[in-house]
């Protein structure tokens, strides 16, 4: 881009030169090689057009998991976060082995082991992640949550997400637990059936300040 000094107020194209006003200055510039069908056909394109598909995925998929969760990402105060969310979903999706190259998931990733720790090693902000501090386990009508005994808490909030990663949708349901007297274990009911994409985000709080948050 450059700019040129004349009594000609040019404005459009000739040639492979476009010519505009940006504030307040004549502006020149060479057209962009970039062909939109050639984008979309062209075999030289294909890497491209499989990174972008991908990005696209991994960008959707995150949000509609932050949306469920965002009463509690504001309060980590980190600027960053979203796009650490994004980078841990592109990762995630990279542990699909079954899929071919720009149609990897992220689905499938957190469906391995690693990409199921990978989420549960997410830090939000400076907030203390579970570790191996907390589990849930399923039974046929409800799950258990079962805390280190080490840890006092006085409120447990546990998010249930279930995830449409074909429609990028998602829907959570919230279960508030009190805590009176310091157990080893809760249980908590099933909101969505057992053939349902899910994921069990757990909020630790003590005098109303959150001492652990993150995926379980």
């Amino acid at each position: 881009m450059a700019t040129y000094d004349s009594f000609l107020k040019l404005n459009g194209s000739i040639g492979d030169l476009v010519f505009y006003n940006l504030n307040g200055k004549n502006v020149v510039r060479k057209k962009s090689g970039f062909n939109k069908n050639a984008f979309k056909k062209s075999p030289s394109y294909e890497k491209v057009r499989q990174n972008s598909s991908e990005f696209g995925h991994c960008s959707k998929t995150g949000k509609i998991i932050r949306q469920c969760l965002e009463e509690y990402i504001t309060k980590t105060n980190d600027p960053l976060l979203y796009q650490k969310f994004a980078k841990l979903m592109t990762e995630i999706k990279d542990l699909d082995i079954i899929s071919e190259k720009g149609k990897r998931t992220v689905k499938n990733g957190i469906a391995t082991e690693l990409g199921l720790q990978m989420l549960r090693n997410f830090k939000f902000g400076s907030i203390q992640t579970h570790e191996n501090s907390a589990t849930i386990s399923s039974s046929l009508w409800d799950y258990s949550l079962v805390l280190n005994k080490n840890i006092h808490v006085d409120e447990i909030i546990i998010e249930t997400l279930h995830i449409d990663f074909e429609e990028y949708q998602s829907e959570h349901s919230r279960k508030i637990i009190p805590v009176e007297k310091q157990l080893n274990e809760y249980f908590f009911e099933k909101f969505f059936s057992d053939d349902e994409a899910q994921l069990h985000f757990i909020v630790l709080k003590k005098d109303d300040q959150i001492l652990q948050m993150g995926f379980v």
